[in-house]
């Protein structure tokens, strides 16, 4: 094969992996091959004004087309603004191809002007993080973290690019990376001894994650849910795994505070966790959660997370689609009359109580945000992607646009704020068919606000809304938790946690930005901005006063 420099066959290479876009924000060390971005043929760079943006952007665009991303970033400092938003990558599971420049592995000894340990960097944030150091193997480097970005469990990977190994000739072969295919079953005796545990429980429940969507076994789920009549609660969850409307489907978790899971769950008695870990919160229960005598299962390929931080009963490394698909099977035949019918009768309490709920719900409260989220809800029946950072909002968003459809709804994952500007970004540029609708608190939307101006720069027709309710209001609920567990008198929130002086222009700002932006402040204007953003050709902001 005849020669050319390594940086015009890299991108070759990532054309044959299906990487055709690129994310980034330029440095001098890539130049070169940045220059051969700029040259080559069906591929695509997509600009953002910082690190962060970029990470950000390329995270929705993976979630979105449920394949990797390609992420460019500008040497050590510019790794440095990324990773934050790499942790939200790690711990979501995204499959992003990290690549950063540097000098030249011929400066080395030299410890000039932005040297730094990349790989050191990046390490703590990714699955597999390296160095190519000979012209060689560029492109064998590059196959390898492709694949492991994309072998469950995801995550992003990071590779460093010398300048001088770039412009080496190479004459690598250039093919697609394989990706080993993990659809693998458990043993049928394996998956009967699950249904021996889980079958007799009066009181199931089923606790999932993202593991789920990413096998695509919502419809397995819900049959296993349903022979059982277990309640279903999503724990690391960021994906739609079962349908809102499900009335086994309870909700989340949460993200905080372990004795609210610990409340949730128990009474049960049997325990089928499927997809995730267990558990995620920030102030986690440091005792088992689950009864005594409880029966647990675990499924997930991720054997890592099998019964890492609680002792289960039996642990099965296995496809979650292939194994939930097995275990119905089983108790399709197996379960006893006496028991369909009690399961029989725990799905009917749910789902009469699910009607009388609807029921109470009645009228929205009248407010901006409510009437806005009503009136998109109307004017769209609901067939949109809707990219979820309101954080203390989401339960109102949620009423109104319920997670129904795989591929619908993305939530925030990971504990770091400003994913959701960009993640509707990236997921609008990978469904230009879609309507999709970015929301993010005031707070957050300020760590990447510069993702409208890409959305602009690049033609990406994502809307985006501003839930304003001039702080970080997560904050205050949770320090109002710590004063409770430590019998602290109420009294006024830190001042960090206010946003309200000075007050910020969101819809100034989305103009400055090249997008179209208003503001709402009263319920009838909320009505007139949903026609506005909607009819909108390009980027369009709302912010809407809470």
């Amino acid at each position: 094969m005849e020669a050319t420099p390594g940086r015009e066959r890299l991108i070759e290479q990532f054309k044959a992996d299906g990487l055709n876009v690129m994310f980034g924000n330029p440095g001098t060390v890539e130049q070169g091959f940045l220059d051969a971005v700029d040259a080559a043929e069906d591929f695509r760079y997509v600009l953002a004004l910082q690190e962060t943006v970029a990470a950000g952007i390329a995270d929705g665009y993976a979630r979105a087309t449920g394949g990797a991303a390609l992420l460019q970033l500008h040497s050590g400092v510019g790794l440095g603004n990324g990773i934050g938003m790499l942790y939200q990558s790690l711990r979501g599971h995204t499959p992003l191809v990290v690549v950063a420049g540097d000098a030249g592995v011929r400066y080395d000894a030299m410890d000039a002007q932005m040297a730094s340990d990349l790989v050191a960097m990046a390490r703590p944030v990714t699955k597999y993080a390296t160095r190519v150091t000979d012209p060689r193997s560029v492109l064998r480097t590059v196959r390898r973290a492709v694949k492991i970005a994309l072998t469950p469990p995801r995550g992003p990977v990071f590779v460093a690019l010398p300048m001088d190994v770039l412009d080496e000739l190479n004459s690598e072969p250039v093919l697609p990376a394989t990706v080993p295919l993990t659809d693998v079953a458990p043993s049928p005796a394996s998956v009967g001894r699950a249904a021996e545990l889980l079958a007799s429980a009066e009181r199931p429940v089923v606790l999932v994650g993202d593991g789920v969507a990413l096998s695509g076994a919502q419809r397995e789920l819900a049959a296993v849910a349903e022979l059982l009549g277990a309640d279903v609660y999503e724990v690391d969850s960021s994906e739609v795994n079962i349908a809102a409307s499900h009335p086994l489907r309870r909700g989340q978790t949460g993200h905080m505070f372990g004795p609210h899971s610990k409340e949730l769950i128990g009474d049960a008695d049997g325990v089928l966790i499927v997809g995730t870990y267990v558990f995620p919160e920030v102030f986690p229960e440091l005792e088992s959660p689950f009864r005594d005598g409880a029966k647990v299962v675990h499924i997930d390929l991720n054997a890592y997370e099998i019964a890492k931080n609680h002792p289960v009963d039996l642990g099965l490394a296995a496809d979650p689609r292939q194994a939930l698909r097995a275990l119905a099977g089983v108790l399709e035949r197996q379960l006893t009359p006496q028991r369909r019918a009690a399961a029989a009768a725990r799905l009917d309490v749910r789902t009469r109580e699910q009607v009388r709920a609807a029921g109470a719900a009645g009228e929205d409260d009248g407010t901006p945000m409510a009437v806005f989220l009503r009136t998109l809800a109307e004017r769209t029946g609901g067939d949109l992607i809707v990219f979820d950072e309101a954080l203390t909002t989401s339960p109102l968003v949620t009423r109104y646009l319920p997670a129904e459809r795989p591929g619908d709804y993305h939530l925030t994952r990971g504990g770091s704020l400003g994913v959701g500007f960009p993640g509707a970004v990236g997921a609008k540029l990978a469904r230009p068919d879609r309507l999709v609708v970015g929301f993010a608190g005031d707070g957050g939307s300020m760590y990447t606000y510069q993702a409208l101006w890409t959305a602009a720069r690049h033609g990406i027709d994502a809307k985006f809304v501003v839930c304003n309710n001039r702080k970080y209001r997560l904050l205050d609920d949770n320090i109002a938790q710590y004063w409770r567990e430590r019998d602290i008198p109420e009294h006024g929130f830190p001042s960090s946690f206010d946003l309200s002086h000075p007050e910020i222009d969101f819809a100034g700002l989305a103009r400055s930005l090249g997008a179209g932006g208003m503001r709402v402040e009263k319920p009838d204007e909320a009505v007139a901005a949903v026609g506005r953003m909607l009819s909108h050709p390009g980027p369009f902001l709302v912010d809407v006063q809470i």
